[in-house]
């Protein structure tokens, strides 16, 4: 079986072998012939089907080259330096709205995406909140952060009765106590963490008040000497192997430390739940550079990608839920039946979009951030 790395913590090795399997590394392109047809990916790492870029070139006679990240800085770093060389490029949603505004993309050219009836209604209305009459981006995939945990263990460690589809399970002192005794972990991303957290204290997820994101980082603070380690991959192993009770996490890294339990077959029952107050909804999605050297390669990748067997081809192979509604009909009923993947209308209603912060208050979050992180 594939290793499925962490959505955001992914370690670029894998997608390095993917690279060399479909060809030649990007910057080798300068010794293509000029005729020869290309389209130049730039995405996370282990995060599309390697059969579905062979199956496209072997339609198209569109070569992929294969190039990987595994954070947004390093995306945004590359495109607003230009001419990056790449044709699509998996920005996530802050960071698309901020590379919108800065002028790194070109409008889709949508008379020549006929599979653009494919996509999810609802998922691309939620996806306007970064992009504005969906102008730029297509959705890929989508997820969101909540709290996965050993069933036994924290039963164990906090009773029967104690419910933890709450982020006062994590949040207050005497149970993040508790949980300390099996491990607990946090993502290491105030991004993520502080707009989940913030319904829990009556603010909205995408507040920018300087006092409502003190709020989180505040209870944060109280409970990081119950907190065994704050890092957006490693829970993933840990949760499998039973060496914690409990992570703040994302949807599809807790869901593949459920199958790795599974297939170890080691008697840990891993679960994950939204929690009741609400949490954050997360989108990686397609979009071209201003600058992309194929751009109608690009755009005919993105037909392929938004054909609904395609897309399921693709969701069924890193166990996240795909921005394109028709292709739930082609999706493994194990993933599509899964409410931690596909949440059910009423979960749906409290999950909420996080809009980018500005300069000076990226600042003051990096400051508590840092607080939290080191006590200090």
């Amino acid at each position: 079986m594939a290793l499925r790395l962490p959505r955001r913590g992914r370690l670029a090795a894998l997608g390095a072998c993917l690279a060399a399997s479909l060809g030649t590394a990007l910057f080798a392109g300068a010794a293509r012939p000029a005729n020869e047809k290309v389209v130049n990916i730039y995405n996370w790492s282990d995060y599309i089907d390697p059969q579905v870029l062979d199956a496209f070139t072997r339609e198209t006679g569109i070569k992929v080259v294969y190039d990987t990240y595994d954070n947004n800085e390093i995306l945004e770093t590359r495109l607003l330096a230009g001419r990056s060389g790449y044709d699509i490029v998996v920005p996530s949603g802050p960071y698309l709205q901020r590379l919108i505004r800065a002028g790194a993309f070109r409008p889709l050219e949508k008379a020549k995406l006929k599979n653009l009836g494919n996509l999810w209604p609802d998922i691309m209305s939620r996806l306007a909140g970064y992009d504005p009459g969906n102008v730029y981006a297509i959705d890929y995939m989508w997820g969101t952060t909540g709290i996965g945990y050993n069933v036994a263990l924290v039963r164990e460690k906090l009773g029967p009765n104690v419910p933890v589809n709450s982020w006062g399970v994590v949040l207050n002192p005497s149970s993040a106590a508790k949980l300390k005794e099996c491990g607990l972990m946090m993502l290491d991303s105030p991004e993520d963490l502080i707009p989940s957290m913030l319904p829990f204290f009556g603010a909205k997820a995408d507040s920018k008040r300087w006092d409502d994101m003190t709020l989180v980082t505040d209870a944060l603070y109280k409970v990081r000497g119950s907190v065994r380690k704050f890092h957006s991959s490693e829970y993933i192993q840990a949760l499998a192997n039973g060496d914690i009770c409990m992570a703040v996490g994302y949807s599809g890294d807790v869901l593949q430390a459920k199958k790795r339990a599974d297939e170890a077959n080691n008697g840990v029952e891993v679960a994950y739940v939204v929690p009741k107050e609400g949490s954050l909804m997360w989108f990686d999605s397609f979009a071209i550079p201003k600058d992309a050297p194929h751009p109608d390669e690009a755009l005919a990748f993105l037909d392929y990608m938004m054909r609904p067997e395609v897309a399921a081809a693709n969701t069924n192979f890193v166990s996240y839920a795909s921005g394109n509604l028709a292709a739930k009909a082609h999706v493994k009923p194990e993933i599509l039946n899964n409410p931690g993947i596909y949440p059910d209308e009423a979960t749906m209603q409290r999950l909420s979009v996080n809009t980018a912060w500005d300069e000076r208050t990226q600042r003051f979050v990096t400051r508590l951030w840092t607080r939290v992180r080191t006590g200090r």
